[in-house]
């Protein structure tokens, strides 16, 4: 491990690799019973879907209205909480059948969400994480998000675990570790590499984590990524 000011810079080894879909514009990615359930982004594409892990194959799909771009989602209470760009609301569908069951309304950009299971967790693209009742939706507490000399903006997708927040920064290939607190960095995770370089001429940025708690995986991919990475921190 390495450090930079401070704040321990972590690296990673490949487990797994997984077939993903090119198309997939990840916005937000949560693993549940073998499943990926992902949230992909841009006009008049955005959809929610059910992927089978082991194979890519899409077993559910729900197609956004065009004037909706799809951002992070989390699942919370057998339903999917999914966000939208810059349309200031959110869906919540039945997760079992993708059924729209109600929407909710936030007044920022929406970007990454996962919950740690009393609140919803919400990224804007700012240094901001905002923490919502996930009943009513109502504002409950916000944090900046710092390291020791300046806030860290551009957060997006974000997965809870182990009691801290992880949360991709939007071009970049680092996932920041944060303090749900104090909103300070605890570490940085360095996944430069992951792709090869020819793979990184038609994929986008990375953008998707996730976490397996029953048997201790992270999953993370990108934009337009061929592969779904199972790592190990380092």
């Amino acid at each position: 491990m390495v450090y930079f000011n401070s704040i321990p810079i972590y690296s990673y080894n490949i487990i797994n690799t997984y077939p993903h879909d090119v198309r997939a514009f990840t916005e937000g990615l949560v693993y549940e019973s073998g499943f990926l359930y992902e949230s992909t982004g841009r006009v008049n594409e955005s959809t929610l879907r059910k992927v089978d892990l082991q194979t890519g194959e899409i077993l559910k799909l729900h197609k956004l209205d065009e004037s909706h771009f799809g951002e992070g989602i989390t699942i919370y209470d057998n339903k999917i909480f999914q966000l939208t760009w810059k349309s200031n609301v959110g869906f919540i569908y039945d997760k079992d059948s993708f059924n729209l069951t109600n929407k909710f309304y936030y007044n920022t950009e929406g970007w990454g969400l996962t919950h740690n299971d009393e609140h919803l967790i919400m990224s804007d693209g700012t240094d901001q994480i905002y923490f919502f009742n996930p009943k009513n939706f109502k504002k409950v507490y916000t944090i900046k998000v710092h390291d020791e000399f300046r806030p860290i903006t551009r957060l997006n997708e974000l997965e809870f675990f182990q009691g801290e927040i992880y949360a991709n920064v939007w071009k970049g290939d680092k996932i920041a570790r944060i303090c749900p607190h104090s909103g300070k960095i605890t570490g940085w995770i360095d996944l430069k590499g992951l792709l090869s370089p020819k793979e990184y001429k038609n994929a986008g940025t990375l953008n998707g984590i996730t976490y397996d708690k029953q048997n201790n995986r992270i999953f993370v991919t990108g934009k337009m990524w061929p592969k779904v990475f199972e790592i190990k921190l380092v």
